[in-house]
């Protein structure tokens, strides 16, 4: 039987809402149904659906709700106010509400559920019908357009943010841009703490990471994040800023996304084919954050699988989610032990937040 996995990172309600897709769906349904379509780079190429998971025993995820704001003299897309921003986010909530509504999905803000829901898959012999455990993440924090937004969205059962995307942010500089976290980051900072919500540093750049590994005490990941040692781009990380992770008791998500896994990508360009890009390269990232840890204990899956692309600009052996379980071969094929290849599947996402939420 195949191992229970634990991806922390998919923008599923961002697919159901913008990109159109029923994700009750089979992937190839949804891929039939995008035929002829070119307003998205992946349309006809998505990967995820909660059959593809259910069938990959991917039972655990964090899902995200994701909504930028853009001031006048920024080329990047999104709203054009802070509560534009916000409405597209709760569109997103009512989207994972009915989901649960349906059975598809289950909310998960307490150790006691996490344990239970773990327990039900695990048990499982026939997944086809579980509904699949999410922990409600905000990507970027545009969205609030208050601070008393922080404590709405925690009632709703949000309990990850990353203050940042691409671009500059209301709260904090993200990819692409530099700048300080200012007086309005490190005062959403404050209020996360007081919710014990988990700042992920995925997408900080690098002055905004280090201000906030200062400023903010409470628990900290890094959900879909890969190492610049390998792809020299200011969207990684370096060793450096994953050694302070790994001290803060950080899990760290490799990410799926292909120009974050081979130099040189060219979007638009490059292919897995011309690039001979694989799973084995996500096992490179997982390895490498297990090697400067000393241990499997902070490496773990946050593929972002359809986070605006698709095969296209996947590994090449990757079709579905479902292919996720190549990764424990490939794992072991390079001598890591069974309970290694465990925790970095799932147990070290569950661990995390057990300890997070108190046991």
């Amino acid at each position: 039987m195949h191992s229970l996995i634990f991806d922390a990172h998919l923008d599923l309600s961002m697919n159901a809402m913008e990109w159109n897709r029923d994700l009750t769906q089979s992937v190839p349904q949804i891929r039939k149904r995008e035929e002829g379509l070119h307003d998205k780079p992946d349309r006809g190429r998505g990967t995820v659906s909660f059959p593809a998971m259910r069938e990959g025993r991917v039972g655990l995820c964090v899902a995200t709700q994701i909504a930028r704001f853009v001031a006048p003299n920024n080329p990047l897309p999104g709203w054009h106010s802070q509560e534009q921003a916000w409405a597209q986010t709760q569109g997103q909530l009512a989207y994972y509400k009915a989901m649960e509504a349906k059975g598809e999905m289950v909310q998960i803000t307490t150790a006691a559920q996490l344990k239970a829901h773990v327990e039900l898959w695990e048990a499982a012999q026939d997944t086809s019908t579980l509904p699949i455990g999410y922990i409600l993440s905000l990507e970027g924090a545009d969205s609030f357009y208050d601070l008393s937004c922080v404590e709405k969205a925690y009632n709703n059962g949000l309990r990850a943010v990353g203050p940042a995307h691409y671009g500059p942010g209301v709260y904090a500089f993200g990819t692409d841009s530099t700048g300080s976290l200012g007086v309005k980051g490190k005062a959403l900072l404050k209020e996360l703490e007081r919710f014990n919500i988990i700042l992920d540093a995925t997408h900080l750049c690098d002055e905004c990471f280090w201000e906030a590994m200062d400023a903010y005490a409470g628990p900290v990941w890094a959900s879909h994040h890969n190492s610049r040692s390998i792809v020299n781009h200011n969207r990684q990380f370096s060793d450096e800023q994953f050694k302070v992770l790994i001290e803060r008791g950080a899990v760290i998500g490799a990410a799926f996304d292909a120009w974050m896994l081979v130099p040189n990508w060219v979007r638009g360009v490059s292919t897995p084919q011309s690039t001979g890009v694989t799973m084995q390269n996500v096992a490179d990232q997982i390895d490498h954050i297990c090697q400067l840890a000393g241990n499997s204990h902070h490496s773990a899956i946050g593929s972002d699988l359809d986070g605006a692309f698709g095969t296209e600009q996947s590994p090449g052996d990757l079709d579905t989610i479902a292919d996720l379980q190549k990764l424990p071969t490939i794992l072991q094929q390079r001598g890591y032990a069974q309970q290694d290849i465990d925790n970095i599947l799932g147990k070290n996402w569950i661990n995390f937040l057990v300890k997070a939420w108190g046991a």
